[in-house]
């Protein structure tokens, strides 16, 4: 620490440092009965058990021999037709989300109309909710424009609204 050798000695020796720690017996084990454990790794093992697994198939029919939850294996080609079915679902999945996200135009959607210092965001709202549950909820806070609870495709509440005020005081009133 610079400046420490201008202290007095009885504040140098706050700076000192300590003895170290002297050695003790750990209390929960006794050291002279402790055995050295041989650990293997699992490879073995897991060779022997695939071995046994593929011997039990051959033996018997392959839905026979299995036990609840466990999935066949499969040959390498019926994988490779597995893993290019499930490339060809991620990239039409990827184009429709593409394609969505270029017709989307925010400011076109007829929906999405007032003044953003005016509107309060709801959210975690109930599926059941309604646009008039809301709006007998919130009036009390002054009057409303407008309440809209956005909605998937299929009509189901996504669990969030906004709700429109006429004025921006009545909003921050909230």
């Amino acid at each position: 620490m610079p400046g420490t050798h201008l202290l007095p000695p009885n504040l140098l020796k706050l700076f000192a440092p300590r003895p170290p720690l002297p050695y003790t017996r750990p209390l929960d084990r006794d050291i002279d009965r402790v055995r050295r454990k041989h650990v293997d790794g699992v490879g073995q093992l897991l060779a022997q058990l695939l071995e046994d697994k593929t011997q039990g198939m051959m033996e018997s029919g392959a839905s026979e021999g299995m036990e609840e939850g466990e999935e066949p294996a499969f040959t390498y080609a019926e994988q490779t037709k597995r893993e290019i079915r499930r490339e060809e679902r991620k990239k039409k999945k990827e184009e429709e989300f593409h394609t969505a996200k270029d017709t989307y135009k925010p400011a076109d959607d007829p929906e999405a109309v007032g003044d953003p210092y005016k509107t309060l965001f709801i959210a975690r709202l109930h599926k059941n909710a309604t646009d008039s549950d809301l709006r007998r909820e919130f009036e009390g806070y002054g009057s409303i424009e407008r309440v809209r609870i956005v909605r998937d495709k299929k009509g189901r509440s996504r669990g969030y609204a906004f709700i429109v005020f006429e004025r921006e005081r009545d909003m921050k009133g909230t």
